[in-house]
C-alpha cells in the first residue's frame, strides 16, 4: 500500500506545482491515489457508497489543506491518514446508530435456539476466504496515521518488545518508520513462546534491554497486542494508570478533554490527579469492554486499566498497544519531556491485593462478619485510601484489595480483612 521511490519524488513535484494553483497536478495526483482510497474505505465500512462519499471528502479535504502541507510525511501517507479518520468516523457513527438491546424475549428465544440441535451448512454455502497480501503494510500505515504528521521519532532509540506475539512483524516497523532506531526483542514466535518471558506481561525483559542498549524508551505489547507497558531510560517500567495521565495531560493541552474512564481497579492516585486538572473521572467494572461502554454512554474518548488497556476513541475503535504507545510518545514530543518526568507528578498509592478461596456461590455481601470488618476498614483509612471487595469471574475466589497512602497501613489492612473473610467463609460452608 506505500508508494515506491519514484513515485513519492513524482508525488513531490507534483504537490508543488498544486500548491502554486495547477489543477492538472492536482487532477494526477487524485487519479493516482483516488482507487487507494477507495479501496481503504470499502475495507473499512464495507458500503461502496459510504466509501465513494468517504474519497470524494478525502480529496475536498487534502485541496482544502494543500497549501499548508510542509511534506513532514509522504503526501500518500498524508492523504492515509485523512481518508483513515473519515473511515472511523463513519464506524463510530454507524455503531452508535446500530447499537441495539435485546428484548427479555430474545434473549429467550436465543437460548432456547441455543439449547436445540445445531445445523451445520455444507462447505460450499460457507462463503470464501480472500488473502489481504498487503495486510501488514496497510495496518503499519494505519497505526502510522494516529501520530501527529509534523512530530517524528527522530533521534529516539526505542526497545520494541512484541512478546512473540501478533505485533511481531508490524510493531518494530511502525516506530522505525517515524524515526526512531529500532531494537526488537520477542519477535521470534515459534507457536508455543508468545509471552514467554517476554512482552507486557514479564516486564523485566524490556527493563534490562533498555538498560543494555541504552535506549531512551522501551514498548512492550502482549501476545495479541491490545496491552501495553513502557519503560523509561533507567528502565522503570510504567503501567496502564500512568500512560494514561500523560495521554490526559497531552488531550487536555491540546484540543480539551471531556473525561477518562477507569476501572474499579484504578489506582486512586489517578483519580485524584484527574481532579486537581479538573477532568471528570468515572469508574466501569473491571475488563476493556465495560470502559469502552462506559465511554460510549458518556461521550468521552479516552479510558484504560491499570493492566495497561488503553482506549483512544478519538484513533481508534478498541484497544491497540501500538496506538496507544504513540499517544504516549507524541505527548512526550509536545511536551518535549522524557517518559519520567512525564509521569513524574503522578506517585501511584500503595495497592495490596489477597485472594481468597471462597465456595461458589458464597453470599459474602450478605454475611455480617464480613460487613463489620469492611465498615470498620473504611473508617480506619478514612481519606486515606479504599478497598475494594470483589468476586473473580472465573474462579471460586473473594478478591481483597485495599490501597492508601501508607503502604503499611495498607498491608495491615488487607491481611486482617483477608483472614476475617477466609473465617466467615469457612464457617459458612
Amino acid at each position: 500500500m506505500s508508494e515506491g521511490p519514484k513515485e513519492a519524488g513524482d508525488d513531490r513535484a507534483l504537490v508543488k506545482a498544486a500548491q502554486r494553483g495547477d489543477g492538472q497536478a492536482f487532477r494526477k495526483l487524485v487519479e493516482r491515489y483516488q482507487r487507494r482510497v477507495v479501496q481503504l474505505a470499502l475495507g473499512m465500512t464495507r458500503d461502496p457508497d459510504e466509501a465513494m462519499d468517504i474519497a470524494q471528502e478525502t480529496f475536498v479535504r487534502v485541496h482544502r489543506y494543500l497549501p499548508s502541507f510542509k511534506g513532514d510525511s509522504s503526501f500518500f501517507t498524508w492523504t492515509y491518514r485523512i481518508a483513515m479518520n473519515l473511515s472511523l468516523d463513519a464506524q463510530r457513527r454507524r455503531a452508535r446508530s446500530e447499537r441495539v438491546e435485546l428484548e427479555e424475549g430474545d434473549e429467550a428465544e436465543i437460548e432456547a435456539a441455543m439449547d436445540g440441535q445445531l445445523a451445520c451448512r455444507s462447505a460450499a454455502d460457507l462463503g470464501r476466504a480472500k488473502r489481504l497480501d498487503d495486510a501488514a503494510g496497510r495496518y503499519i500505515e494505519f497505526c502510522k496515521s494516529t501520530f501527529p504528521s509534523a512530530l517524528d521519532l527522530r533521534g529516539l532509540r526505542i526497545v520494541v518488545d512484541a512478546a512473540h506475539g501478533a505485533g511481531y512483524h508490524v510493531a518494530p516497523p511502525v516506530f522505525h518508520e517515524l524515526g526512531a532506531e529500532v531494537f526488537p526483542i520477542g519477535v521470534s514466535p515459534n507457536g508455543l513462546n508468545i509471552n514467554e518471558k517476554v512482552g507486557a506481561t514479564h516486564p523485566a525483559s524490556l527493563s534490562d534491554a533498555v538498560r543494555t542498549h541504552k535506549a531512551d524508551l522501551g514498548v512492550a505489547l502482549d501476545g495479541d497486542g491490545d496491552r501495553l507497558l513502557m519503560a523509561d531510560g533507567a528502565g522503570r517500567t510504567y503501567d496502564g494508570d500512568q500512560l494514561l495521565y500523560v495521554i490526559a495531560q497531552d488531550r487536555l493541552r491540546h484540543g480539551g478533554l471531556k473525561g477518562v474512564a477507569g476501572t474499579l481497579m484504578t489506582n486512586l492516585a489517578l483519580e485524584r490527579a484527574l481532579a486537581e486538572l479538573g477532568v471528570p473521572f468515572g469508574r466501569a467494572r473491571v475488563g476493556d469492554r465495560y470502559v469502552l461502554e462506559m465511554l460510549q454512554e458518556k461521550g468521552w474518548e479516552l479510558g484504560g486499566e491499570n493492566s495497561g488497556h488503553i482506549l483512544c476513541l478519538d484513533k481508534h475503535t478498541t484497544g491497540d498497544a501500538i496506538v496507544s504507545a504513540l499517544q504516549v510518545l507524541a505527548a512526550l514530543r509536545r511536551a518535549e519531556k522524557s517518559l519520567a518526568e512525564a509521569a513524574g507528578a503522578l506517585r501511584l498509592y500503595p495497592q495490596k491485593l489477597v485472594n481468597v478461596k471462597v465456595a461458589r456461590g458464597f453470599d459474602w455481601q450478605g454475611n455480617p462478619l464480613i460487613g463489620a470488618a469492611r465498615v470498620a476498614a473504611e473508617r480506619r483509612l478514612g481519606s486515606r485510601g479504599r478497598l475494594l471487595l470483589r468476586p473473580s469471574g472465573t474462579e471460586p475466589l473473594l478478591r481483597v484489595m485495599v490501597e492508601g497512602e501508607d503502604a503499611k497501613e495498607v498491608g495491615a489492612i488487607a491481611s486482617e480483612l483477608a483472614g476475617i473473610v477466609e473465617r466467615a467463609a469457612k464457617a459458612a460452608a
